[in-house]
């Protein structure tokens, strides 16, 4: 990655997106691959004021501590990471993947056991966020395995990267302010409404947003964005979803999911491909709930990368996610599973919001 897009991205990951004041405490999680990118953001964050901590994994240390790790060690939950979670003002993860899929064959039973032990902390997490108590951005290293997962050479995915954030823009955190304008006008005529349906091909959807609140999301907690969400009522949903994207968690991947849901309760699902994965997420405490319903603004990301934190925000896509609801929008659900699950609305999808179109064929109306 060049010098100069290395300090831009450091910049707008600092000073837009976390805000970093004097004397604030930043921990950065990341792989020893995103070693250039956390250097230039300790570097801004010096200049910030703040205090920064990290830690950097080694290739298949997931893999090692699921396969291997005896109780205690699947239950062990780092003081540093604790104390981070817990106490300190920012938490900056660049993702920078060594290989995607190593996880993809343990034991589900090992992982559902250390997910319970994440249990706690991941609500510590999603408590302060949802306040800002702990700023929070999710962000992307170019790496070969990232690369390869979208179907790109690594030269041609660090230029997704570069222009989906905007980085090849002259004022990155100017272009996303713009974003947020935009945005805006469609989250305050979402937040005046109280029922939603998603109608086409793909999907037969609806759903109360009553005392729920549409969130603008402009940069601030992911990077890149370009996404407006809400955590639906939770027994409210009814209808017929099929995702016409790929699906994936953890490692694995599910194709062709349909997924039944009465009253908020998904009572029946299928998938083409990887229904056994879908059937062991469905055994976990609140899967089986929507926590997020969310509609893709991005249109400068035009294909599938199989890398949830730019495909869901597709233009002319929405996504929904089975399991923990988002605490700022008003969500009650609670679940160790955020999975969002992509489908296709160009193609005679539409919006309605309190039986009024404001969307179709992916782009609004309003």
């Amino acid at each position: 990655m060049p010098q100069d897009i290395l300090n831009k991205y450091a910049d707008l990951l600092v000073n837009y997106c976390l805000e970093l004041q004097p004397g604030e405490r930043l921990y950065i999680r990341s792989t020893t691959l995103g070693e250039p990118l956390v250097r230039e953001v300790y570097r801004e964050a010096l200049r910030a004021g703040s205090i920064v901590e990290y830690h950097l994994a080694f290739r298949e240390q997931t893999r090692l501590l699921l396969s291997m790790g005896d109780k205690n060690q699947l239950a062990h939950i780092s003081p540093g990471y604790q104390e981070a979670m817990e106490h300190y003002d920012a938490y900056l993860f660049i993702r920078a993947p060594f290989n995607l899929r190593e996880n993809q064959n343990i034991d589900p039973d090992r992982s559902k056991e250390r997910g319970q032990a994440l249990g706690d902390i991941m609500k510590v997490y999603f408590d302060r966020t949802a306040t800002r108590d702990l700023k929070r951005s999710l962000c992307q290293f170019p790496t070969q395995a990232a690369a390869q997962q979208a179907g790109m050479s690594l030269e041609e995915y660090t230029s997704f990267v570069f222009s989906a954030c905007k980085l090849d823009q002259p004022d990155p955190a100017s272009a996303w302010r713009k974003v947020r304008a935009q945005q805006q006008k469609v989250v305050d005529y979402l937040n005046n409404c109280e029922t939603i349906q998603y109608k086409g091909p793909n999907i037969d959807l609806s759903f109360s947003t009553k005392g729920r609140t549409w969130i603008n999301s402009d940069g601030k907690t992911n990077m890149p964005s370009g996404e407006v969400y809400t955590s639906p009522v939770e027994d409210s949903v009814n209808g017929k979803v099929h995702f016409s994207y790929p699906g994936i968690y953890q490692g694995n991947e599910v194709e062709g999911v349909t997924l039944q849901v009465s009253n908020g309760y998904i009572d029946s699902w299928d998938a083409k491909r990887g229904k056994a994965f879908l059937d062991h997420i469905f055994e976990l405490d609140g899967a089986r709930r929507f926590g997020e319903a969310a509609i893709g603004t991005n249109y400068g990301i035009t294909q599938m990368t199989r890398n949830i934190l730019f495909d869901e925000k597709i233009g002319g896509t929405v996504h929904l996610a089975i399991g923990q609801s988002y605490l700022q929008a008003g969500g009650k659900n609670q679940s160790a599973v955020h999975w969002d699950m992509i489908t296709d609305m160009t193609e005679g999808g539409q919006i309605l919001a309190d039986n009024i179109k404001i969307y179709e064929n992916g782009q609004f109306l309003i």
